[in-house]
C-alpha cells in the first residue's frame, strides 16, 4: 500500500493511505451506504411505499432500462413493456409506473456503465429467490418487445443473468423461449 506523510490538526505526523487521501479507499461509510444515487433517487419518488420495497423496485426498473439501453436506442414499445411490468409486478398506478420508468431509462443511458453492476448486485440483494427468478423473463420481454432482440441486448442479458447468480445453461434455456426474436438468428431480408 502506498503512504505518505501528513499532519492531523495537532500538529501529530501520521501515515495516510494514498488511496484514502484521493477518496478512492473504501471507507466503513462507504460499506453502510452500499445503495446507488440511482436506486435513491427512483426510491425518493416512491415514498408511500416501505424503504425494502422501493429500493428493489428501483433496481428492479432500472435493470430493466439496462436492457432497454443496450442497444442505445430505446423505443416507445420498450417503454411501454417496461412500464406495463412496473406496474403489474409492483401493483402503481400507471403514472408512478411512468415515473419509475422514466428516471431508471435517464439513468441508465446517463450512467449505464458505471451504475450498472451495482445496481444489479442491489437488486440481487434486496429480492427474493422468487423476484430474481422473475427477473429475466421480464428483461427479456423488453428486449424484445419491438420485435427483435439485438445482439447488444443478448449479451447484456448474459452479463446480468451472471450477475444474478444464474448459471449459463439456465440462462440459454430462457433464451431459447425467445429464439424468433433473436436477430443473430434470423434470416436477413431480401
Amino acid at each position: 500500500m502506498v503512504t505518505f506523510e501528513r499532519y492531523h490538526e495537532s500538529g501529530r505526523r501520521v501515515g495516510v493511505s494514498l488511496l484514502r487521501f484521493l477518496g478512492l479507499e473504501k471507507s466503513n461509510a462507504a460499506d453502510e451506504q452500499r445503495e446507488s444515487r440511482t436506486v435513491r433517487r427512483i426510491a425518493e419518488q416512491l415514498e408511500r411505499l416501505p424503504r425494502e420495497q422501493s429500493r428493489y423496485l428501483a433496481s428492479f426498473a432500472y435493470v430493466l432500462a439496462r436492457v432497454a439501453q443496450a442497444d442505445l436506442e430505446v423505443d416507445e414499445s420498450e417503454v411501454a413493456e417496461m412500464e406495463r411490468i412496473v406496474r403489474d409486478v409492483a401493483h402503481l398506478s400507471a403514472s408512478e409506473a411512468t415515473l419509475v420508468v422514466q428516471i431508471a431509462k435517464a439513468q441508465a443511458q446517463h450512467l449505464g456503465g458505471t451504475e450498472n453492476y451495482v445496481v444489479t448486485r442491489e437488486f440481487r440483494q434486496a429480492a427474493t429467490a422468487e423476484q430474481r427468478a422473475q427477473l429475466p423473463e421480464c428483461i427479456y420481454a423488453v428486449a424484445a418487445a419491438n420485435g427483435s432482440i439485438t445482439g447488444e441486448e443478448t449479451s447484456e442479458i448474459q452479463r446480468i443473468a451472471e450477475e444474478l447468480g444464474f448459471t449459463r445453461a439456465e440462462a440459454n434455456a430462457l433464451r431459447s423461449s425467445y429464439r424468433d426474436k433473436l436477430s443473430v438468428l434470423r434470416k436477413p431480408a431480401r
